[in-house]
């Protein structure tokens, strides 16, 4: 199986082209290799590799930044998605592409399930959803994974600034009126590996009936507050901490470019119970993922 991971230095990416290794020839690529905003760019990279599956684990991801940068942001988050739709589907290839929790609006009291309604608040939100929309009217064997709150121990994230600032700041403030589903780029990784492997061995009508879009994320879900404590606690290091006090706050109080929902937390049970596999819940994968911090 030859494999085509697309944003292969990223926070997801990275971890994809470890755990997809026994399953094939993993192509990995990023950019400047591969330029998203640019037709030909894409199409030369997925014709000449000639992949049985392409995964799509790149985006643009700057939240704030996206409100002053739209037209970049809808190039790559929904204009590129859906040509590798049609150039997957004209290969006859399996599509596997990441999407988000922003897609809805956070007014929802419990964990969205895959058949509410989007709605999204920001300029992010609004190019992700637009590049599922190009996926879905492709159609083909297109697999689409919301996900939430990402993170990693290696790539400049939520983790990593909590870690730093409690390091170098004796007082810390953090939103506890934002609820998602905190998920570990490596755990991600290794589920999807996972459930491709169980693919690969079910025939293209099986595929085609089941694809579409599921939640994949951290089971459970937690306020960045609680998360941002948990965070703290786990650290191996936390001996170092110079940080005296952890007190919540309200989003408002913090002036950003980009709305954020108040509760993003995805229910994750239809991809359970379609494919039989289960994702750990957040913190089972928090605790893992602290556990890793400074071996490398």
């Amino acid at each position: 199986m030859r494999i085509l991971v697309i944003g292969s230095t990223g926070q997801l990416g990275w971890e994809l082209h470890r755990s997809l290794l026994p399953l094939g020839k993993v192509i990995p690529v990023d950019f400047p290799e591969i330029d998203l905003t640019d037709q030909k760019s894409i199409l030369d990279w997925v014709r000449s590799k000639k992949p049985d599956v392409i995964i799509n684990a790149a985006a643009y991801t700057a939240v704030d930044q996206a409100e002053s940068e739209a037209d970049l942001a809808q190039k790559i988050n929904s204009v590129a998605p859906g040509i590798l739709a049609e150039e997957a589907h004209s290969q006859d290839a399996l599509l596997i592409h990441f999407s988000t929790d922003f897609v809805f609006d956070g007014k929802k009291k419990s964990p969205y399930q895959e058949t509410d309604s989007p709605n999204p608040l920001n300029v992010y939100g609004e190019t992700k959803l637009a590049g599922e929309q190009a996926v879905q009217q492709v159609g083909g064997e297109s697999y689409i994974f919301r996900t939430s709150w990402l993170y990693s121990t290696r790539r400049d994230c939520f983790l990593t600034k909590v870690l730093h600032w409690a390091h170098s700041r004796e007082n810390l403030r953090i939103v506890s009126d934002q609820t998602g589903s905190p998920t570990w780029s490596r755990t991600l990784a290794d589920t999807t590996a996972q459930w491709l492997a169980l693919l690969n061995a079910k025939d293209k009508t099986w595929r085609k009936n089941h694809a579409g879009i599921y939640h994949l994320a951290g089971n459970g879900s937690v306020t960045r507050f609680e998360w941002a404590k948990k965070i703290l606690q786990l650290d191996p290091r936390k001996n170092e901490q110079v940080c005296a006090s952890i007190l919540p706050a309200k989003s408002n109080e913090f002036e950003t470019a980009a709305r954020r929902p108040g509760n993003s937390a995805l229910d994750c049970r239809l991809f359970q119970k379609t494919f039989g596999l289960f994702k750990s819940d957040w913190l089972t994968s928090l605790e893992l993922a602290m556990s890793s911090l400074y071996q490398s």
